[in-house]
C-alpha cells in the first residue's frame, strides 16, 4: 500500500466556515466569550461541514472495532482473556452495555466491527463480521500481532468502514473499541512513537493491582524492543506491535479525513491509532477531537502529541466509546447554538423614578 497518497488526499476543514462562523457569533446577541468551549466546537463544525451556521448534528454513529490481543493471555488484564472480548461485543448488541444505553438516550445509532475477535463468527450477525482479517492475534512481545499482508487488509477494512460511513450520510462518529489487552498494545505503539519507556506509557487499564501493572510494564518493555526497528514504515508497525483493530481504526481515521467526516475519539486505543495516522498524514488530526482522559498515561502523551484537549473531564475510565458518547449532547447543543441561535435579551434601562421625599427634621421628631 502506498501511504504517502493521505498526505495529498487529506484536505484542512474549510477555513472560510470556520471564519463565517466566529463571525456569526460576533453578530449575534451573545456575550463575548459567553457560551465558553461552545464556540469553539461550534467553529470546528461549521468547518468540518464546511458551512456557516451549522446543520444540527442527526445522524451521528457509535462506531467500535472489536479485536482480541494475544498478550491477553499474560494475565495482563482483570477481564477474562478467553472470551471477555466476545461477551462485550455481545453486551453491546443486545443493548445492555452502556455505551448502549447512552447512545439510545442521546439518539445515537451504535455499529461493531468484528475485526478480530476470538470467537466463532457464527455467534455473531453477518453485518458485525463481515470486515473480519483474522482470530485474534500474535503475542506482541515475542511475535508479529499480524502478517504483512494481514495489516493492509485491515487497514483496508478500516478504509472501507469509513467510505460505508460516509455514503450512509452519517455527520459524526463517535469512535471506539472493544478488546481485552488493548491499553497494553496501545501503550506500546504510543511509547515508541513519542521516544518514551515502558514505566511512562504503562496504565492500569481495567483496574490491575500493582503485581499485574509489573508484569504488564515488562510485557510492554519487550514489545518495544520489537517495535523501534520498524517505526519508519507504519504498517509494519501496526503488524509488528500493532494488531487489526489497531489497523482498522488507522485507515478509518485518514479515510475518514479524506472524506470530511468528523470524528470523535475515545480512548487510549483510538488515540494510539490517531498518533500512527498523524505520521502517515500531518492534516488529519484537524478533523478530530478528543472526548476525555481515562486516566492511561499513554493517551495523555499521544493527544499532547496531537495538540488534542480533551472535551470534558468525566473520570470515566472504561473505554468502549463511552466518552465519546458523553461527549455528543456537547456537539449538539455547539451545533445547535450555531444553527438556531437563541438571542439573549439586552438588559433595558429602568425608567426614571421620581426623586423620593425625604422628611424633615421637624417632621421626624413631630413623631416622637
Amino acid at each position: 500500500m502506498d501511504l504517502d497518497t493521505f498526505s495529498s488526499l487529506v484536505e484542512r476543514p474549510d477555513e472560510s466556515a470556520r471564519r463565517g462562523a466566529e463571525e456569526r457569533w460576533q453578530q449575534l446577541a451573545v456575550p463575548r466569550g459567553g457560551l465558553g468551549r461552545l464556540q469553539e466546537l461550534a467553529a470546528w463544525l461549521a468547518s468540518a461541514q464546511g458551512e456557516a451556521p451549522t446543520r444540527p448534528l442527526g445522524t451521528s454513529r457509535v462506531l467500535l472495532f472489536a479485536a482480541d490481543h494475544g498478550v491477553a493471555s499474560l494475565g495482563i488484564s482483570a477481564l477474562d482473556a478467553r472470551g471477555g472480548t466476545a461477551e462485550r461485543v455481545r453486551a453491546v448488541l443486545d443493548g445492555t452495555a452502556p455505551v448502549s444505553v447512552l447512545a439510545r438516550r442521546y439518539g445515537a445509532d451504535v455499529r461493531v466491527v468484528d475485526i478480530a475477535v476470538d470467537a466463532d463468527p457464527a455467534e455473531f450477525p453477518e453485518e458485525v463480521v463481515r470486515h473480519r482479517v483474522r482470530r485474534g492475534s500474535g503475542r506482541i512481545d515475542v511475535e508479529n500481532a499480524l502478517t504483512p499482508d494481514e495489516a493492509a487488509r485491515a487497514f483496508r477494512a478500516g478504509m472501507a468502514v469509513a467510505d460505508e460511513e460516509a455514503d450512509a450520510g452519517t455527520d459524526l462518529v463517535l469512535l471506539g473499541d472493544l478488546g481485552v489487552g488493548s491499553t497494553t498494545v496501545a501503550a506500546v505503539l504510543i511509547g515508541a512513537l513519542c521516544g518514551t519507556d515502558a514505566a511512562a506509557v504503562t496504565g492500569r487499564g481495567s483496574g490491575i493491582d500493582d503485581r499485574v501493572w509489573m508484569t504488564k510494564c515488562a510485557t510492554v518493555r519487550d514489545a518495544l524492543r520489537r517495535a523501534r526497528p520498524v517505526l519508519g514504515d507504519q504498517l509494519a508497525l501496526l503488524a509488528a506491535t500493532g494488531g487489526a483493530d489497531f489497523a482498522a481504526i488507522t485507515g478509518f481515521l485518514l479515510q475518514a479525513a479524506v472524506r470530511k467526516l468528523p470524528v470523535v475519539l475515545d480512548g487510549v486505543v483510538s488515540a494510539a491509532s490517531a498518533l500512527v495516522a498523524q505520521r502517515i498524514a500531518f492534516r488529519a488530526p484537524e478533523w478530530w477531537r478528543a472526548a476525555a482522559l481515562t486516566g492511561e498515561p499513554a493517551q495523555a502523551k499521544a493527544y499532547d502529541r496531537l495538540t488534542l484537549t480533551p472535551l470534558q473531564d468525566t473520570a470515566v475510565t472504561m473505554g468502549e466509546g463511552v466518552s465519546a458518547v458523553l461527549a455528543l449532547p456537547l456537539l449538539q447543543a455547539a451545533g445547535d447554538t450555531l444553527a438556531e441561535p437563541a438571542a439573549v435579551p439586552t438588559a433595558k434601562p429602568l425608567p426614571p423614578r421620581a426623586p423620593a421625599k425625604l422628611p424633615t427634621a421637624a417632621e421626624l421628631l413631630g413623631r416622637y
